[in-house]
This record gives C-alpha cells, sequence and structure tokens, in this order.
C-alpha cells in the first residue's frame, strides 16, 4: 500500500513539473515582442523616365529587390532607417522586351559597375529622408519624401542622372532611340529626369 502511494506521488510530482515547464514556455512565446520588417516580395520599385521636350512619360519597373539588412525593429521607421538594398538591372521590366534591351545595353551598359544599383536608406523624419545611390561607381544621396499607414509606406524620389554623370549613357540611348525620341518640334530628347516610386508593405508580427 505504501508502495503504491509513494508511485501516486511520484507521478503526481512529474506531472507538476512537466506541466510548470510548459507553462513557462507558453509564457515566454506570449511575452515576444513583435515588430517590423521589409520584406522583398511585397515592395514594388517602380519608375517614370521621359522623353522629348513634351516630356512624355515612359514607365517601368525592376522585378528583383535584394535586401541584405532587414530585422525587426519597434517601428516602421526604425525597420527602414539604415536599410541597404541592391536592385539587379537585369531584372528591368518596361512591358517591351525591345526597350528593355536598348535599355540594359545602351544605357546601363554605358555606365561604370552598373550590374546592381546599389543604396542606404536614412530617415530624417516621418516624410523624409535620404537615399545614398550608388551608381555609374558613384554614390550620391537622393532626397525622398514618404508616406506611411500603419504597415503601408509609399516613397517617391525625382532622380536627376547628372548627379551620377550618366550623360554618355544617356546620349547613348538617346542615339539609338533618336527616332522615337523625337517630338513635335523635330528635337530629340531623353531627359535626365526620373521619377522613382517605391511601395512597401511592411511585415508585422
Amino acid at each position: 500500500m505504501k508502495k503504491n502511494i509513494f508511485k501516486i506521488l511520484i507521478l503526481v510530482t512529474l506531472t507538476a513539473v512537466v506541466s510548470c515547464k510548459n507553462t513557462q514556455k507558453k509564457e515566454v512565446k506570449n511575452t515576444e515582442e513583435k515588430g517590423y520588417t521589409v520584406e522583398p516580395k511585397t515592395t514594388t520599385v517602380n519608375w517614370i523616365a521621359y522623353k522629348t521636350n513634351d516630356k512624355i512619360p515612359v514607365k517601368g519597373q525592376f522585378t528583383q529587390l535584394n535586401i541584405e539588412n532587414s530585422s525587426k525593429s519597434k517601428t516602421a521607421l526604425e525597420a527602414l532607417n539604415n536599410l541597404k538594398f541592391s536592385i539587379p538591372v537585369s531584372s528591368l521590366f518596361t512591358n517591351d522586351t525591345i526597350r528593355d534591351s536598348k535599355l540594359k545595353k545602351f544605357f546601363f551598359g554605358a555606365l561604370k559597375n552598373t550590374s546592381l544599383i546599389s543604396g542606404t536608406i536614412h530617415i530624417n523624419n516621418e516624410t523624409s529622408g535620404t537615399v545614398d545611390i550608388v551608381m555609374n561607381g558613384i554614390t550620391q544621396a537622393l532626397p525622398i519624401t514618404f508616406i506611411m499607414s500603419e504597415q503601408m509606406v509609399s516613397i517617391e524620389a525625382i532622380m536627376d542622372l547628372d548627379n551620377w554623370q550618366a550623360q554618355t549613357a544617356i546620349e547613348s540611348l538617346n542615339e539609338v532611340c533618336k527616332e522615337l525620341h523625337t517630338g513635335t518640334d523635330g528635337v530629340s530628347k531623353t531627359w535626365s529626369e526620373v521619377k522613382i516610386e517605391v511601395a512597401t508593405y511592411l511585415k508585422y508580427e
């Protein structure tokens, strides 16, 4: 009888210890803080270039984005600040294969070390910041503005390619696209101005 009671006591004790451990594990999981991270899969990078003196828009995008140091952050601003990224030029897409080939060969092909466009985001406040863009072997700060709505962030910038000494590449592209870039005034022009539009839906978990 005493042996049976002793066995029951051991069983009850072991059950209590296991239950305690499970409770502690659950408590640890429940106390883990949620945070924001930037996801390439939920980020789009669009651009608008311009041709002719009438400034006709030519729209395109980069379909691939690599993020080097995304980590969970307490706020959306912290998730963006100091974020490093790179964009393969090969992912350029305008829904026109001939145009895509010309841009890759005659524009980007005329630049130095530009299989990738890379950058680092720096946040100034809740609506503005800069991106250190590396292109054509040159690093320049690009001013950005953005709108945040919970997990959704929309970023805009006007990029002047002259700041990256891309004049030769622009002339190369304009020469091969001379007829297509000629307006009603008979002048062929490819603008150095490019509008950048980025939208990202931050993961929060």
